[in-house]
């Protein structure tokens, strides 16, 4: 009985073949077709122009300016002088206890004066201007406009007929072309 199934079983599995078999014939997908030359009569490309941005970096030499700040310098010189100055002046008035007065006096005076002197002399401090190269670099991009070939129109020639087609290359002379045979009816 178990060889009766599997003798069925191929006999149903043939039929079902042959039935798809024949029902694929007409598909191009699944038709077999023979293989022919054409003769090319002409390829044009076809052309697309893009523009294309390249990078260039430019460099040049630059003049860079900059400030330098000096601190100002300490006031105390000034200060002891005008004292030194300022004592020696107020030495010269008065005599005995009233010499020594004077002398601290002017000593004292001598010394607000050359304080007040080495304030108006140095300031808050100054800066001087200086200047150094450097160098300097950007990017800058150039366009300029290219060609592309985004193909070919193919106009061929195959049993007296003139037939066109777009293809990606260039087929050059002969162009390898199917050829299906099928029944009209």
């Amino acid at each position: 009985m178990n060889s009766k199934r599997v003798i069925t079983g191929f006999a149903a599995a043939a039929m079902l073949l042959g039935f798809s078999s024949a029902a694929f014939a007409d598909h191009p997908r699944y038709s077999r077709g023979a293989y022919d030359y054409a003769q090319v009569i002409s390829a044009t490309p076809i052309i697309r122009y893009v523009t294309v941005k390249q990078p260039v970096r430019e460099c040049w030499e630059d003049v860079e300016n900059y400030s330098v700040y000096h601190a100002p310098r300490g006031r105390a010189g000034s200060t002891l002088l005008g004292a030194v100055i300022g004592g020696v002046i107020g030495h010269q008035f008065g005599s005995g206890r009233g010499n020594d007065a004077a002398t601290v006096a002017g000593s004292m005076i001598g010394a607000a004066i050359g304080s007040e002197s080495g304030r108006k002399r140095y300031g808050s401090g100054y800066t001087t201007e200086h200047s150094r190269p450097v160098r300097r670099c950007e990017t800058r991009y150039r366009s300029h406009r290219e060609e592309r070939i985004d193909g070919y129109d193919v106009l061929y020639r195959y049993k007296g007929q003139k037939y066109r087609t777009r293809m990606p290359y260039d087929p050059g002379r002969k162009l390898k072309v199917r050829v299906d045979i099928r029944p009209a009816g």
